[in-house]
């Protein structure tokens, strides 16, 4: 079946939107492999060398490399079929996840779904329609869906609840007061950019730093002593 660029990239990336399990490289690389499959005319299998595709995605590491490949492979974004022969390629079967209304659908497979080689895979009306359901009903068996569940909503200490924590850890009394002007004045974000999400991390952080700060000025200030008793007339 012929494939539409644009659906296609489109429908993957809607796809790496939703998986909090892919990092940059998993998407670098499966862009790097995307383009490749545009260059072989969109045919599978494609075959690959893997120097050529660290090269465009920009993986340095031999090792990230592999692990990325083979959790696209597992996580359903392709199909890898190694060589282990260094005189020929690996191949590639790439998924498609676009759809058109010209697609025939076997009547033996669940509606919303494709055949690839021998591997079913989900088109993207059906995960979008899955994925409003969980949202309709509010439920979701999927362990991001879970873990979002059980995030508590950030929420900013007061002056008083700072004192405290600090006077537990038994740190500088002025340290407390310092560590709430700073991230009261920049909307508690980490590095002036990252929301926080644990307050109590940041300042124990703040804790250590502040300690470690003190001890290298006491250490400066031991070293710069001076011994004013000294006879210069004396020679060296």
């Amino acid at each position: 079946m012929e494939v539409n660029y644009i659906k296609q990239l489109t429908a993957a990336l809607m796809r790496f939107s939703d998986d909090d399990r892919l990092n940059p490289s998993h998407v670098s690389l499966y862009l790097a492999l995307f383009q490749f499959w545009n260059m072989n005319r969109f045919q599978n299998p494609i075959s690959i060398n893997r120097s050529e595709v660290m090269l465009v995605s920009k993986i340095g590491s031999n090792a990230t490399y592999h692990r990325c490949i083979k959790q696209l492979d597992e996580w359903s974004y392709l199909e890898y079929i190694p060589s282990y022969n260094p005189m020929k390629g690996s191949k590639i079967n790439m998924f498609i996840f676009e759809t058109s209304s010209e697609q025939a659908l076997n009547g033996n497979h669940p509606k919303n779904e494709q055949v690839v080689g021998q591997v079913l895979v989900p088109s993207i009306n059906s995960i979008n329609n899955t994925k409003n359901n969980k949202q309709n009903k509010g439920e979701s068996n999927s362990p991001n869906s879970k873990k979002r569940k059980t995030q508590k909503r950030f929420s900013p200490p007061s002056l008083d609840e700072v004192i405290k924590f600090f006077k537990e850890k038994k740190a500088s009394t002025e340290d407390p007061e310092k560590f709430f002007n700073h991230f009261e004045s920049n909307g508690w974000k980490v590095g002036g950019k990252t929301k926080m999400k644990n307050w109590q991390a940041a300042a124990r952080n703040w804790i250590l730093r502040s300690n470690e700060f003190k001890k290298g000025q006491n250490q400066t200030s031991s070293r710069l002593n001076v011994n004013e008793s000294k006879n210069y007339d004396i020679p060296l």
